[in-house]
């Protein structure tokens, strides 16, 4: 039977923390998290990005209070309660992190108040952009959980399940421009941000797995050494980049959060979906 999770901080720290406060005034745009979740972060870094007035309300997504659940019924952060434009009116809640992500970008959309679409403007280019996302939500991301989560009993080992996710890594990495950082180059994009939170939380695979992530080091990628050292200048960028400083609460908070998952012990719905095979919620 699943509990409550007592034994996760109530709070970001750091600069996370700071950042948080920032934005703890009442307003109208409500931003529901979890300081610990990935997929909260992909929203707070867009939030970030886009330089957008919001309150930002922490929750616990394992005690799930009557009034968290009645604008998601399923209990998930994050959350976005949108103002519903209307007196009277209730307001209009978004969750899954892409889909709030991509709201984000299109309803604050005055470059000159919000900094540039964090899409590109050809059609094509978007459309690009979105089968890439895709990958990274459906072909990198669940990998890190069936690593994370991985014990002696499980159906599949730690070199099993790393061929497969640095086979779809090296994937991404191969599709990424050369005249910048960013998977588009010189732009940063929300392809970046769905992936940023996972690779800043891989380091929980080198603390609690045997053998750790095992990215070459510089000069030993052998016939892909090309392919790593294009990984390694995005992953520096990354942590570098304002909005991922910010929304980070610092490697030891996250070593303590992650145990539970490390463990394979947590009941939160993403490690249950693991679990079983399916797709993550």
């Amino acid at each position: 039977m699943a509990t409550v999770d007592t034994s996760l901080a109530p709070h970001a720290s750091g600069a996370a923390a700071e950042y948080a406060a920032r934005h703890s005034a009442e307003h109208p745009l409500k931003f529901y998290s979890g300081w610990f979740c990935p997929f909260v972060q992909r929203s707070w870094l867009t939030l970030h990005e886009k330089n957008v007035p919001h309150q930002y309300v922490e929750v616990n997504p394992y005690k799930k209070e009557p009034e968290f659940l009645a604008l998601n019924p399923r209990g998930l952060v994050p959350t976005l309660e949108v103002p519903a434009g209307g007196e009277g009116k209730a307001p209009r809640p978004l969750f899954e992190s892409t889909v709030i992500c991509e709201y984000i970008n299109e309803e604050f959309a005055d470059e000159s108040q919000h900094g540039p679409n964090l899409l590109p403007g050809d059609a094509y280019q978007r459309a690009r952009c979105r089968l890439w996302i895709e990958h990274a939500c459906h072909k990198i991301t669940p990998f890190f959980y069936k690593w994370l989560q991985h014990t002696p009993e499980k159906p599949y080992t730690l070199g099993e399940v790393r061929d497969d996710m640095f086979k779809n890594l090296k994937a991404f990495v191969l599709e990424m421009g050369d005249s910048g950082p960013w998977f588009l180059g010189d732009t940063f994009s929300l392809v970046d941000v769905m992936l940023a939170p996972w690779a800043m939380r891989f380091f929980l695979i080198d603390h609690y797995k045997t053998g750790g992530f095992g990215l070459p080091e510089e000069g030993k990628g052998g016939a892909d050494e090309a392919v790593w050292a294009r990984y390694r200048k995005w992953f520096a960028a990354i942590k570098e980049r304002q909005s991922v400083k910010d929304t980070w609460s610092g490697d030891e908070a996250y070593i303590a959060a992650y145990k539970r998952y490390a463990d394979d012990a947590t009941q939160s719905q993403v490690a249950q979906a693991t679990r079983k095979g399916e797709r993550l919620p």
